[in-house]
């Protein structure tokens, strides 16, 4: 009587077609690409450790047990660590550039806990390595104790020897077969289909009574049953990739298991069929979505990637501008962190790519801040000797023009550009302390003054008025002596308040205008009509004293011109910038105009005496 265990019997045409099935399938289905299942496995892992301190504990566990830990764990906390870590190198050349540092000088400082995660890596590295050699001895000596097997059951089956009394010593064969697991990739097919064909030689020479053969495919038929409710049932597993990979231990029982009665040969076949196809459709259905999702990352990425290296660099011109820029920068890193992970084809050159943008832009602010520092030292030395400047005028008691050049210095400073922070409170201080003590000086000086100008102001404002009431019909030498009294009269008269000061100039100068251009062209006719006058009276005398009279207007007529000439010269070198340049101009082209009509006024006298003359030869 046999063991009930004993359950592989011989195998006719069918059997063996059925056996083939099932392996064919097993095959099929775990022939699934490696980086796709790393991949399907990468969002499932562990929450991500939120410190370099919690990688390194978790790796400690890790390395206590390498040889059994997982290997896409070990990765994403590899992944997680460096990431942690990039982000804390980021973050202090950040810090190194905005106190004025230049890129290219950044050192990182050693980091204790990146040397401490090395050395974890290399003690789970050499465990593992260990674990992959003993595994590749394994399965040498397993191919061996498989060749021998197969050695075995060809003397077996070309000995001769009845093949009933030899089944006994086949069954061990089988069983020792199917104990001894793995063998080297590329000898399994060729190992399997020996040993195939000598099972089957061995079956076909192997004579069983039917009531034998019944009860071994009935203790198949359990088995199978069994396999196929196993594999039913992984269509409701939570966890899509641990039924998948359960699956393909229920085929490799499966195909271990030998034949059911034909007639029910391929029922039980095509319910363990159903049922892998439907574990196979949700796996392949959780790969897609993962794909989906990974492809999603992967989009939200490259427009993070494309905004950092959009950034217009020429428009980044001030400091505040480039901090405006990186904290744009830091936001998007940050926005990067909370993006999971792209297609792993895709995942190291994506992060490469914004890794570089973001490299870039903080590589071209150092050189801004570089550049920027190097200006702002020449920016202290500039101010530095304004300092010196209004320190050796705070002492002045020349109030009006030390008041200029302290103003013009202070107009300077406002030209100059910044300095670091750490300096800019101290000289900014130092440079005002320098004026306030001027004027504060000056106020005390001046404040008897106050009342002077007041008086004058008053002064002013009175011939303002009598300005304003000289009659347009009063005889013109009487309102042109007039006028200039009163001119005279308003030079004489000294400062008024600083406030006023605009005011009445504007109003004095537009009055005087209106005289001038009242009665200055019929005061020249006058003076001209008076010469005739007079020259009629000097042709009495004869022709010499015209000839003086003549000598007499030329000269005066020379000198006039240089007076012109230099006014003119003068007017080149003043601007209007000022109020008090203004006002300078205004009165030097009055003159200018003055002078111009006397020297016509000159011109037309000298040519009246020509005509005497010619008139008298």
């Amino acid at each position: 009587m046999m063991d009930a265990h004993d359950t592989n019997q011989p195998l006719n045409q069918g059997e063996l077609e059925e056996e083939k099935k099932t392996v064919e399938v097993s095959e099929a289905i775990t022939e699934i690409p490696t980086e796709d299942v790393t991949a399907e496995i990468q969002p499932e892992a562990a929450s991500k450790p939120a410190t370099k301190e919690d990688v390194l504990n978790l790796l400690k566990e890790l390395a206590q047990d390498a040889e059994n830990a997982n290997k896409q764990e070990i990765d994403n906390l590899k992944q997680s660590f460096y990431k942690l870590h990039n982000a804390e190198l980021e973050a202090a050349k950040v810090q190194f550039t905005d106190n004025g540092g230049n890129m290219e000088d950044f050192v990182a400082e050693e980091d204790p806990t990146e040397q401490e995660f090395k050395r974890l890596m290399g003690i789970i590295k050499e465990k593992r390595s260990k674990q992959v050699a003993e595994l590749e001895r394994q399965k040498e000596e397993n191919l061996q104790v498989k060749l021998s097997i197969i050695e075995e059951l060809k003397e077996l089956v070309e000995s001769g020897d009845d093949a009933n009394k030899s089944y006994t010593e086949f069954k061990k064969l089988q069983q020792q077969w199917n104990d001894t697991k793995l063998v080297p990739q590329g000898k399994v097919n060729e190992l399997w289909k020996n040993y195939q064909l000598y099972v089957e030689k061995f079956y076909d020479l192997l004579k069983l009574n039917n009531e034998f053969r019944e009860y071994d495919f009935k203790k198949n038929l359990e088995i199978k049953t069994h396999l196929c409710e196993a594999a039913e049932k992984l269509a409701d597993e939570e966890d899509v990739v641990s039924a998948f990979h359960q699956l393909q231990k229920l085929h490799q029982e499966f195909r271990d298991t030998g034949p059911v009665a034909k007639e029910l040969r391929d029922e039980i076949w095509n319910r363990f069929k159903v049922a892998s196809t439907a574990v196979n459709r949700r796996h392949q259905q959780h790969f897609e979505s993962l794909k989906e999702a990974e492809q999603h990352n992967l989009d939200q990425k490259t427009v993070i990637c494309e905004i950092v290296e959009a950034i217009e660099y020429d428009e980044l011109k001030t400091f505040s501008a480039w901090e405006n820029k990186t904290q744009e920068v830091i936001a998007l890193q940050n926005k990067w962190k909370t993006i999971g992970f792209a297609p792993q084809k895709m995942n190291v050159k994506i992060f490469e790519r914004f890794r570089h943008a973001c490299d870039d832009f903080f590589k071209k602010k150092g050189e801004f801040f570089k550049r920027l520092k190097e200006g702002m030292n020449e920016n202290l030395d500039k101010k530095k000797a304004l300092c010196e400047k209004a320190e050796a005028l705070k002492d002045s008691t020349d109030w009006k023009a030390t008041t200029d050049a302290l103003t013009k210095l202070q107009k300077e400073w406002k030209t100059i550009g910044p300095v670091a922070k750490k300096h800019s409170d101290a000289i900014w201080k130092r440079f005002i302390t320098a004026c306030d003590y001027f004027f504060e000086q000056k106020n005390k000086a001046t404040s008897s003054q106050r009342s002077v100008e007041t008086e004058n102001m008053e002064k002013k404002k009175a011939l303002i008025e009598k300005l304003s009431a000289i009659d347009e019909n009063m005889d013109i030498e009487e309102a042109n002596d007039l006028v200039r009294d009163l001119m005279k009269e308003w030079n004489a008269i000294g400062h008024v308040p600083f406030k006023e000061k605009d005011k009445l100039y504007n109003q004095y100068h537009g009055i005087i205008d209106q005289l001038f251009d009242r009665f200055n062209i019929n005061a020249s006719n006058k003076k001209l009509s008076n010469f005739r006058s007079n020259i009629s009276n000097i042709q009495g005398s004869g022709t010499q004293s015209l000839y003086k009279e003549r000598e007499k207007l030329v000269r005066t007529y020379e000198n006039m011109k240089n007076e012109l000439q230099t006014y003119e010269n003068n007017l080149g070198f003043l601007t209007s910038t000022s109020k008090k340049g203004s006002s300078l101009l205004t009165e030097l082209n009055r003159k200018v105009d003055k002078l111009k009509a006397d020297l016509e006024l000159a011109l037309q006298k000298i040519k009246v005496i020509d005509e005497s003359i010619k008139a008298e030869e």
